[in-house]
Order: C-alpha cells, then sequence, then structure tokens
C-alpha cells in the first residue's frame, strides 16, 4: 500500500493545476469531472491504507523525496499514515468528495466555475499534505496553504466588497496565530535539533518543563487562529461571504480542524505541560459557550451554523485541555459529518429560496424541500447531542470527560453550551422548515434542489445519525481502541475511566438539557408561549451583547485598527511622501537647478569658447609658475 499513497494527494493536486490552466479556454463548465475524479481517486486510495492500519496497528511510511539537503540540516518529503492520519483521510477525501459532487449544481452557470473548481482541488491537496506530514516545517508550510486557499474560496466572489473583505479578514487574523506557531515550529527545531514527529517526541522526556510549555501555548496559538477559538474567532462567521460548499468543506469540516489535528499530533508536547492544557482547557470552554450564546440570536442561517462550528470547535479545544483526546478527535469526525451536512442543508435552503439568507423571511418551507428538510433535521438534532445520534456520543464523551479529569467547572459550561446549541439549531429548524410562510410567493417560489445537491445529503444524513456507534461503548469502544496508540503516554487512560453509572448519568443530563433547548425552541417558535421579541426586550443589555457578537469586532476595531490605521496614515504622510519621497525628490531638483545653471555657460558663440580656453589656459600657466617657484619648495 505504501507504493500508492502518494496518489492520494497527488490526483486533486494535477486535477487543479489542469482546471487552472486550460479551463478558460477548453474545459470551462465540464470542470467538475476531472475535479471530482481526482478526489474520488484519493478517497478510494485512502480506504485501503486506512484498512492497512487497522489491520497492522502499525503506521505507513513513503519517502518522496528531499526537500532541503544542508548538511546535517535535512528536510524530507515523506507520507505518513498511522491511526490519527488514517482516520482524517476517510473524513478529509470522504466529505470532500460529497462536497464537490454537491458544488456541482450549485455552482452551475457561475462563470468562475472552472477556478471554484481548481481551488477547491489545490485546497483538498493542501489539507491531504497537511495531515500525511511527517515533520513540523512540512506541516507549517500546507498550514500556510491551507490558508491560502481559503483565502481564494472566502472571496472567490471578488467582485462583491462584502466577500473582498471577508477574505483579507480571514488570511490576517490567521496570520497573527501562525507568527506564534512559525516561532513554536523554530523553537522546537533549536530546542531538538530536529523537526521530525518521532524524534521531537522521543526527546519530550528531557527537556525542561518550562521549554516545552513555551513551544505549547506558541502552537496552540496557531491553533486558536486556524480552529476560530477566543481572541481570533471573528473571522470564520464572516467567512460565510464564500460559497456555501466552501463553508461545509473548509470552514465546518476540514480547514479549521487542522489546528485540533495539529494539536492531537503535538499530544507528546502538551500532555507534559499542564500549565500549556489548563489554558486550553479555559480558552476552549470560553469559546463553546460565547459562540453558542451569539448563535442564538443571528437570523442569517449560514452565520448561526457559523457559529456552531466555533462553539462546537470550543469543544474539541477543551477536551483536548482536560486529557480527553481520544473523545476530542471523535467529535471532529462526528463534528465533520453533521456540520457537512447542515450547511449543505443550508445551502439547498438558499438555492431554492433564490439566494436568500435571512431566516426571519423563510417558513413553511419542509413541504416545498421535504429532502432537504429531513436530512437537515438529523444533522440538527445531532449537533444538539439527541441520543442516538453522532452528536449525543462524542459530546457527552467530552463532558464526562472533563468532569473525571477534575474539571468540574469546565464541565458545567460544556452543559450550559449545549443546551444554547439545541436552542440555536432548533430555532433555525423551525424558522426556516416550520410555521407560515414569511415570504413573498409572488416572487420567491421555493423548491427542492438537483439530485446533484440532495444525493449528498442524504449520503451525510448517514453517517451524522450512525457514525457515533464506533465509539460505543463510550471510552472502550473501537473507534477509542483504534486510536489509542496514538496517545500511547497513558494519559487519556489516567484522567478519565469513569464508571458506568457516570456515564449514564451524564448522558441522561445530556438529553434532558437537549430536550429543553429544542421545547424552549418549539414555545418561541411555534407555540407562541414564549415571545422572543419581548423576552429580547425585557434583557436587553444581555441580548444587545450577544447580537453584536460580544462587541469583538468593535474592540478589535478601537483597539487595534483604528490606531494602526492612524500610524499607516503617519506613515505615508511623513515617512513615505516627506521623508522618502521628499530626499528623492529634493535630490532630483538640485541637480535639475545645477544643470540649468550649468546650462548658460553654453552659449553656441565661438568667441566665448575661445575666450574660455584662452581663460583655462592662463590659470594652469599661472598654477605651474606658482607651484614650480622657490616659495612651495
Amino acid at each position: 500500500m505504501a507504493n500508492w499513497l502518494y496518489l492520494i494527494p497527488l490526483a486533486p493536486l494535477v486535477a487543479s493545476a489542469i482546471n487552472l490552466i486550460f479551463g478558460r479556454w477548453y474545459i470551462k463548465n465540464r470542470a467538475h469531472w476531472l475535479a471530482i475524479l481526482a478526489v474520488g481517486i484519493s478517497f478510494a486510495v485512502s480506504i485501503p491504507a486506512f484498512m492497512q492500519v487497522v489491520r497492522t496497528g502499525e503506521a505507513i511510511n513513503q519517502h518522496l523525496y528531499t526537500w532541503i539537503p544542508a548538511g546535517d540540516f535535512q528536510i524530507p518529503v515523506t507520507l505518513y499514515v498511522d491511526q490519527l492520519t488514517a482516520i482524517m483521510l476517510l473524513v478529509v477525501t470522504g466529505v470532500s468528495l460529497l462536497v464537490h459532487i454537491y458544488s456541482v449544481g450549485y455552482m452551475h452557470g457561475d462563470p468562475g466555475f472552472y477556478r471554484f473548481f481548481s481551488y477547491l482541488n489545490l485546497f483538498v491537496f493542501s489539507m491531504l499534505m497537511l495531515i500525511m506530514s511527517n515533520n513540523y516545517l512540512i506541516l507549517f508550510v500546507f498550514w500556510e496553504a491551507v490558508g491560502l486557499c481559503s483565502y481564494l474560496l472566502i472571496g472567490f466572489w471578488y467582485r462583491r466588497l462584502s466577500a473582498a473583505q471577508a477574505a483579507k479578514k480571514a488570511f490576517i487574523v490567521n496570520r497573527v496565530g501562525d507568527v506564534g506557531f512559525g516561532i513554536g515550529v523554530m523553537l522546537i527545531f533549536t530546542t531538538f535539533g530536529t523537526l521530525n514527529y518521532t524524534q521531537v517526541f522521543e526527546g519530550v522526556g528531557s527537556v525542561a518543563q518550562g521549554t516545552l510549555t513555551l513551544i505549547a501555548l506558541l502552537l496552540f496559538t496557531g491553533a486558536i487562529g486556524k480552529s476560530a477559538q477566543i481572541p481570533l474567532f471573528v473571522w470564520l462567521p464572516d467567512a460565510m461571504e464564500g460559497p456555501t460548499p466552501v463553508s461545509a468543506l473548509i470552514h465546518a469540516a476540514t480547514m479549521v480542524t487542522a489546528g485540533i489535528f495539529m494539536v492531537a499530533r503535538s499530544f507528546p508536547i502538551f500532555s507534559a505541560s499542564p500549565s500549556a492544557m489548563q489554558t486550553m482547557a479555559i480558552v476552549g470552554a470560553a469559546t463553546a459557550f460565547v459562540a453558542a450564546t451569539i448563535g442564538i440570536t443571528q437570523f442569517d442561517i449560514k452565520k448561526v451554523i457559523a457559529y456552531s462550528t466555533v462553539s462546537q470547535l470550543g469543544y474539541m479545544a477543551f477536551a483536548l485541555g482536560v486529557g480527553a483526546w481520544g473523545a476530542a478527535i471523535f467529535h471532529l469526525v462526528t463534528h465533520a459529518a453533521f456540520k457537512g451536512l447542515l450547511f449543505l442543508g443550508a445551502g439547498s435552503v438558499i438555492h431554492g429560496m433564490h439566494d436568500e439568507q435571512d431566516m426571519r423571511h423563510m417558513g413553511g418551507l419542509k413541504k416545498y424541500m421535504p429532502i432537504t428538510y429531513w436530512t437537515f433535521l438529523i444533522g440538527a438534532a445531532a449537533n444538539a447531542g439527541l441520543m442516538p445520534l453522532a452528536g449525543f456520543w462524542s459530546k457527552d464523551e467530552i463532558i464526562v470527560g472533563a468532569w473525571a479529569g477534575g474539571h468540574p467547572i469546565i464541565a458545567a459550561v460544556g452543559l450550559v453550551a449545549a443546551f444554547f446549541t439545541a436552542l440555536y439549531m432548533f430555532r433555525v429548524v423551525f424558522m426556516t422548515f416550520h410555521g407560515k410562510p414569511r415570504f413573498d410567493s409572488h416572487h420567491v417560489h421555493p423548491h427542492e434542489s438537483p439530485w446533484s445537491m440532495a444525493g449528498p445529503l442524504v449520503l451525510l444524513a448517514i453517517p451524522a445519525a450512525l457514525i457515533g456507534f464506533i465509539g460505543f461503548p463510550p471510552e472502550h469502544g473501537w473507534f477509542h481502541q483504534f486510536i489509542e496508540p496514538v496517545f500511547s503516554h497513558g494519559a487519556e487512560a489516567a484522567g478519565h475511566e469513569v464508571s458506568m453509572t457516570t456515564t449514564l448519568v451524564f448522558g441522561l443530563i445530556s438529553t434532558l438539557i437537549a430536550v429543553g433547548g429544542i421545547g424552549t425552541a418549539y414555545a418561541a417558535y411555534i407555540s407562541g408561549s414564549i415571545n422572543p421579541k419581548l423576552v429580547a426586550r425585557q434583557f436587553e443589555p444581555v441580548y444587545k451583547l450577544f447580537y453584536n457578537r460580544w462587541f469583538f469586532d468593535e474592540i478589535y476595531e478601537v483597539l487595534i485598527v483604528h490606531p494602526l490605521y492612524l500610524f499607516s496614515v503617519f506613515l505615508w504622510r511623513f515617512v513615505d511622501v516627506k521623508l522618502i519621497d521628499g530626499t528623492v525628490n529634493g535630490i532630483a531638483k538640485v541637480l535639475s537647478f545645477s544643470s540649468q545653471r550649468a546650462r548658460l555657460v553654453q552659449t553656441g558663440l565661438v568667441a566665448n569658447y575661445a575666450l574660455a580656453i584662452a581663460l583655462g589656459a592662463v590659470v594652469i600657466v599661472g598654477v605651474y609658475l606658482v607651484t614650480g617657484s622657490n616659495l612651495f619648495q
């Protein structure tokens, strides 16, 4: 199997290049065939690679070439597939394949059709190389590459000002986190003398804990940006300006989980630093809570799901922080299924509603879009944590892990966020699909999406409903046994051996909380026993805080963006215009003035030239006579 691994990233790279180079003139609206075939090849090769790791329990390596041969410092490009990578390969290629198929219908007729599929393939290549790398430098290179692809796809409709601004915002905010990540990679090299995963992890025991804490915090800074944690989560909701398939693939199922993957891959470093773990748990719990509170007040269907993504990433982050490593990756897998389904379902609604995204202008769509409704309902229930759907098992396991690991406050925050999760997800369901239509039926004609879009919804609904059972029984299911060798230092077992009674109690509590959230949404948006507008008026300060996204953007505008803008104006007006341009232009003016004066002696009269020659001769003779006299000897 090792001899075929290179096909997994190579196929989408080749397809991306062909579509980009020839798409405009030759391929045009047929670009999807090559793009889907390429990702299909990646998925097909990933399956036997996964099965080999399952069968043997050993990692697969394929050395491709040496990128940087500089004496003792060498950076090989080697594909590495262990249990963690094998799981990620199926997630990335599986979801990507369905998103590519879905995009055929969603992007039909777009003038940038070929360009879209080229960018999408380029992202898949970059993400695959990121998860298959065997050293931190290659990881960092493709970490930046997926950031570039995110920028290209968020700003795909670049003529739309909001899309262009969202793309720049995502790119810049991620660079803030990436600075810390890059410094962390450099510190790893100076500390361990290598960037190879295996060699770094073997040397962890001989490094001072303070150094390991600094490395872990720097790496986590990168994860804060890429996986949209507080305070760098502000880019993700704005990223919804990109096409909906982009939201499903990059900003829900794959790229935003890269930070979680990187931390999990760096398990030995983080597990050796209790301070870094505590920091990660606090940041993750805060993110899960804050994003959930924002989600209950938004009206844009995609932004509600975007804040849900931020909240669920917070769950993964605090799971890693409390040492529930297996639970974090388990939730990553289940989240990819139900969140990809939710975004594609939202795209189907937007498509059927002729680009309308405001839920206040929807309602009653169940009868017009039955496939979209039932599949979206499965995704919403899974996200809300209803038993026995996928999200229940993984989310409950994270909360139990926090409790058993000695973090009751974080577990409580997780339960509160779970209530809000159920509330905002079924708020979306009820406002969008139930009740009376709130759109103008003379101008809007809702309809079910074509099968190129509805088919992937049905296929994603299956894992969203059932994939949670790979983690049953909790803590001891097949998934945990499979992933355990990656986290082989015993931290998982040490922190999370819990009784079945505790598991059942928390399962019951989680279910009751989810039902309570759904009941609240039903009372507010179906039965009318709760008036959302009245509640908003009664708790106006809190509502404004949540609705305005805790004023993070406004705070950044006042404290960072505006001061930097003023500083840039100063640099432009004083340093650039007056100092640099003034110096250059001043020299030019002096030379121009001097040349203008010098040209006055060029009269064009022979008599003047003869006089100048004679005077010159007199001066030379005079100098010779003076210097040759005894006075100067």
